[in-house]
């Protein structure tokens, strides 16, 4: 975190990074100091309601968060700096996207969490996005341009008003990773009777083990776990309102209408009482490790891997037959999962994959015939970048596992 007071004293002088967050209600003039060197600008946490016309003048800009502000527009000055290819207003109060308030060369949008009830019929002339997030908004339709998107890879639209399943979708040739629950047109939650219900006294809570957009995971103690139940558990509680994927009731309501699969992580049982919702999971060995690192703004939609990570071919293929048998199985219970990635996957020395985070998880079994056909295609077509990213990994001067 920066202050207005270093920008002043000249401290901050040749700075490629700023992150301002202090009430502001107006755009600093001292950031001009930076005019020529500045490429990401974060002024997340504020009170701004607008940004200057002449955002173009800094001429390195790339990245722009405006989050959990008091934007109701995108402001003109956006859209007019060409060298922006990240922008960020998540969690504001924006109705109005014009038609000219977006950077034409923008790679990944988010405006997850506003009121924004429709976009601009040009809105497909952003040839270059990659990356769309917009949870959490008002849309009942999405403008028909939006087929001209080519790049596009990942989509959250979950949590909105669509009445019906926006088919646009189904042509856009490189969309992987979707997200549509919580919308009018999806089947109602399931009342899951036949899982386990526990009450939140039952489990003594421990240390946290990671935390989501939407909850916390921490290990817990069962306290009258059921014969044959291992009583330490894992549990993630999760958050009230809208994620970046969407509604945490969604992601529970999908974990938990997927039957067992041996890759999947095991769900033993939710607390649904008022103000506590959460999931009872079996609780991961320590000898797990994640497969990959999330997407970098660079990659954008891409998984990323550490330095110098290579898998044997007897590894890659491995992990490749229990990815592709997950993601039958996902089909078969008519669910997308929409987030199918390296980086959500979990594996021992022996090889073997664990798989979860249901967040963007969307069950579709009410649509049509080829509106079912057509999502399948776009979960296969994550399959088909995860099978490409163990193929890179593939060394085989490694040294081979257990087979599978």
């Amino acid at each position: 975190m920066h202050t207005l007071a270093q920008l002043r004293s000249g401290e901050l002088a040749g700075s490629r990074r700023l992150k301002l967050s202090a009430d502001l209600c107006e755009f600093p003039e001292e950031i001009y100091s930076l005019v020529d060197t500045l490429e990401v600008l974060d002024l997340s946490g504020n009170q701004l309601t607008d940004l200057p016309g002449d955002l173009h003048r800094f001429s390195q800009l790339k990245i722009l968060f405006a989050s959990d502000n008091q934007f109701e527009h995108i402001p003109e000055g956006v859209g007019l700096c060409r060298s922006l290819t990240m922008v960020g207003f998540k969690h504001n109060k924006i109705r109005d996207v014009s038609a000219t308030c977006l950077p034409p060369n923008v790679r990944w949008l988010i405006l997850t969490d506003n009121c924004i009830s429709q976009l601009p019929g040009n809105f497909g002339n952003l040839s270059a996005l990659e990356k769309l997030m917009l949870a959490g908004n008002r849309l009942t339709a999405l403008p028909n341009s939006i087929s001209r998107l080519n790049t596009l890879g990942l989509l959250r639209i979950s949590a909105n008003q669509f009445d019906v399943f926006p088919d646009q979708l189904l042509e856009l040739p490189n969309l992987a990773w979707l997200a549509f629950s919580g919308n009018p047109f999806c089947p109602r939650h399931e009342s899951h009777h036949n899982v386990l219900t526990v009450a939140r006294g039952d489990l003594e809570m421990g240390d946290v083990l990671g935390r989501g957009a939407s909850g916390v995971i921490s290990r817990a103690y069962w306290q009258s776990a059921p014969a044959g139940i291992d009583p330490d558990v894992a549990v993630k509680v999760f958050h009230g309102g809208v994620t970046s994927d969407g509604y945490p009731q969604d992601e529970l309501d999908a974990c938990l209408s997927v039957a067992p699969h041996p890759n999947l992580v095991t769900a033993l049982a939710q607390v649904t009482e008022p103000g506590f919702d959460a999931l009872v999971m079996k609780l991961i060995p320590h000898d797990y490790s994640n497969l990959g690192q999330p997407p970098s703004l660079g990659s954008c939609t891409r998984d990323t891997f550490t330095a110098g990570q290579a898998l044997s071919r007897e590894l890659a293929d491995c992990l490749i037959k229990q990815m592709t048998s997950l993601v039958e199985h996902l089909e078969a219970t008519q669910i997308c999962h929409g987030d199918v990635y390296a980086h959500n996957t979990l594996i021992n020395a022996d090889g073997h994959l664990l798989f979860g985070d249901f967040g963007a998880a969307s069950r579709y079994h009410n649509l049509t015939d080829a509106q079912q056909a057509g999502i399948r295609k776009i979960e296969r077509r994550a399959l088909g970048y995860f099978i490409e990213d163990m193929e890179g990994l593939v060394n085989l001067g490694c040294a081979t596992i257990r087979p599978c």
